[in-house]
């Protein structure tokens, strides 16, 4: 499916029918990393999961945007072209941070939020890559050019965590228009407020993100009084591929806490 905002062209795909969830991707791939993540551990019934590529990834343009603000207004206006009243919004890392806009700028539209390994203006301690579990045939899911990749990604690389990342992530890294995303990255911080968002609200961080870390987590319980805030030990930045069932647990947790009692 697609729609067209102002210059943007959006495209994304849905499934289901009920109280809307709207699920960001990180930078670099597309809707289908988020879409395999999310698809594993929501209830089949009672959402309509929506799953935008955001702009400059996947097949969504990125005409006349110019810093993450844009980006952050553009989405306001997809949940508004969604005519489905307020959304659940989901993040995962700078779909995280672009989701933490949204909730700032249009709080109406949101009716809970979840932050999975939330990348912030800038992460300040990032531990060291280590590895905590390397299968002998982890790679055999894999061709040759997609092992770096996944070594940079993963630090449980098994043949499931291998299968994940050459179906749902490697194929939307080809599709990066990276010279509009050094555009809009180039005014990369977000206005998330200054005034606190009390919606339900979840932050899951992996104890070994070696990409953003999780320290600076913690601190966003400032913001959200009514989050629940769980760092997750041996795992990483993949961590919603590395720890499904747990994330399952807490993700269905944070679905009854933010579901409107009438939906």
């Amino acid at each position: 499916m697609e729609c067209r905002i102002n210059d943007v062209l959006v495209h994304y795909v849905e499934h289901g029918v009920g109280v809307p969830l709207v699920a960001l991707h990180g930078a670099g791939v597309d809707h289908r990393e988020i879409e395999a993540a999310i698809e594993a551990i929501v209830p089949d019934t009672r959402y309509r999961r929506i799953y935008p590529d955001l702009p400059g990834m996947g097949l969504s343009t990125a005409g006349g945007l110019n810093c993450n603000d844009d980006v952050v207004t553009l989405l306001g206006d997809f949940i508004d072209h969604l005519d489905a009243g307020p959304v659940m919004l989901l993040g995962h890392s700078y779909g995280a941070y672009l989701a933490r806009g949204v909730a700032a700028q249009r709080p109406d539209i949101v009716l809970g939020m979840a932050l999975l390994c939330p990348i912030a203006g800038q992460a300040r301690s990032v531990p060291d890559l280590e590895v905590v579990r390397q299968d002998a045939d982890a790679y055999d899911e894999l061709e040759p050019a997609q092992r770096t990749g996944f070594d940079d990604y993963f630090v449980l690389r098994t043949r499931a965590t291998a299968r994940r990342y050459r179906d749902s992530v490697a194929p939307g890294t080809a599709l990066v228009d990276e010279a509009a995303l050094g555009r809009i990255f180039a005014g990369w911080t977000i206005d998330v407020g200054s005034t606190v968002f009390s919606a339900p609200t979840l932050v899951v961080a992996g104890r070994r993100d070696s990409v953003v870390g999780y320290a600076d987590a913690a601190e966003l319980l400032e913001h959200y009084p009514h989050a629940t805030l769980t760092v997750i030990d041996d795992a990483g930045h993949a961590l919603m591929h590395e720890r499904p069932e747990l994330l399952a647990a807490l993700f269905g947790d944070w679905l009854d806490r933010a579901r409107p009692e009438d939906g």
